[in-house]
C-alpha cells in the first residue's frame, strides 16, 4: 500500500513559462505556482493588503520614511493614500514633498559617485539620487515660508497646532496634485509626523516660532493615535521601511491587542536587534501584532516591490 503524502507536501512547485505581453496580474498569478523565495512573501502581502482594504471595519495605516519620496514613488503613493485612513511619516517626507511640489528637480545618479566632488558642486547624494542644493533646502525654505506666512495671516489662525493640523493647513494651500500632503488633504486623511522637527521643515518651523506667536503641540497627535487604537476593534497597516514611522503604528496598536492585518517591507537585517530589521513575528511577542493576525514581512527594495503590488491591486 502506497504511503500517503503529508498534507504539507500537497502544494507542489510547478515549472512555468513566461509569455510575451503578460500583464502584471498574469505574472503574479504565475508566480503563485513557482514557490520562489521572497516572491511568496510578496504574494502573501498582496493578498493581505487586498483583504485589509476590502475590510470596511478595519482602520488602516500607511507608514513610510523620507528616502523613498526622493524617488518617483512619491506620485504613486500620493495616488494611493485614498485607500488608507491615516498616514504616519517622518519629518523628511515633508521636506521632499514640499521641495518637489515647489518644482525641485531630483536627478538619477550613482551609488559609487565621488561625494567630495559632489560637495564641491553643491550636489547632495541620497543613495543613487542626486539633488542640487538649490532644489532641496532653498526650495523647502521658500515654499514653507510662503505657505506658513499665509497660515499665520489667515483669519482662522490658532496660535497652537498639532503636527497633523499644521500639515493639513499646508495640504489646503498646496497646488501640486502629485503631492502626498495635498492628496491627503483632498481625501480628508490625517498625516501624523512624530518626528516633524527632524529635517528642513522642522528647522524652518523652529526659526518661524522664534519671532511669531506660534506653538507646536506634539502631544495632541499622540492622544489622537491612542484614541484610534481604542476606538477601532480592527486595524491594519502597510509599513514601508522601518524607523519612527513604523514604530508609531505598531506602538499604539499594542493597546488594542495588536494589528489585525500587517504587511511590512524592509531591506534591514534582524540580527542587530534594530526596529527596522525586526520582523513582524517579533512584534507579536510585544502584542503589537495579534498572534492570529494576517501578516507577513517582505524582504526587498520598496522601489521594486511596491509598484508590482499596487499595479496588481490597481491602487491608482
Amino acid at each position: 500500500m502506497a504511503k500517503s503524502e503529508p498534507s504539507i507536501l500537497k502544494d507542489h512547485v510547478k515549472d512555468v513559462k513566461l509569455k510575451k505581453g503578460m500583464s502584471v496580474k498574469q505574472l503574479i498569478d504565475v508566480q503563485r505556482k513557482i514557490g520562489g523565495f521572497s516572491a511568496q512573501h510578496m504574494i502573501e502581502g498582496i493578498d493581505i493588503l487586498k483583504e485589509m482594504i476590502d475590510d470596511k471595519d478595519s482602520f488602516n495605516f500607511l507608514s513610510f520614511p523620507a528616502d523613498i519620496i526622493a524617488t518617483g514613488l512619491r506620485g504613486m503613493i500620493a495616488d494611493c493614500v485614498k485607500y488608507f485612513d491615516a498616514l504616519v511619516i517622518t519629518g523628511g517626507t515633508l521636506d521632499h514633498d514640499l521641495a518637489k511640489a515647489y518644482g525641485g528637480k531630483y536627478s538619477l545618479g550613482k551609488f559609487e559617485a565621488d561625494d567630495a566632488k559632489l560637495k564641491e558642486m553643491d550636489i547632495y547624494r541620497l543613495g543613487n539620487i542626486f539633488i542640487g542644493s538649490d532644489q532641496y533646502g532653498l526650495a523647502v525654505e521658500k515654499y514653507f515660508n510662503e505657505i506658513m506666512n499665509d497660515i499665520y495671516s489667515s483669519s482662522d489662525y490658532k496660535k497652537e497646532y498639532s503636527a497633523s493640523e499644521l500639515i493639513r493647513e499646508f495640504g489646503k494651500r498646496m497646488k501640486d496634485e502629485s503631492s502626498i500632503i495635498r492628496q491627503a488633504y483632498l481625501h480628508n486623511i490625517p498625516i501624523y509626523s512624530p518626528g516633524i522637527l527632524d529635517g528642513a521643515f522642522g528647522t524652518q518651523l523652529s526659526l518661524f516660532a522664534q519671532d511669531h506667536d506660534f506653538k507646536l503641540n506634539l502631544i495632541r497627535d499622540e492622544l489622537e493615535l491612542s484614541n484610534i487604537s481604542f476606538d477601532n476593534k480592527v486595524t491594519g497597516a502597510l509599513m514601508l521601511g522601518g524607523g519612527i514611522s513604523k514604530h508609531h503604528v505598531i506602538w499604539w496598536n499594542q493597546f488594542k491587542g495588536g494589528l489585525d492585518y500587517a504587511v511590512y517591507i524592509t531591506t534591514a537585517s534582524q540580527y542587530d536587534g534594530s526596529l527596522s530589521g525586526a520582523r513582524l513575528t517579533e512584534a507579536v511577542s510585544w502584542g503589537k501584532v495579534k498572534p492570529k493576525a494576517h501578516y507577513t514581512t517582505i524582504d526587498g527594495d520598496i522601489t521594486i516591490i511596491l509598484p508590482v503590488m499596487f499595479s496588481y491591486l490597481e491602487l491608482f
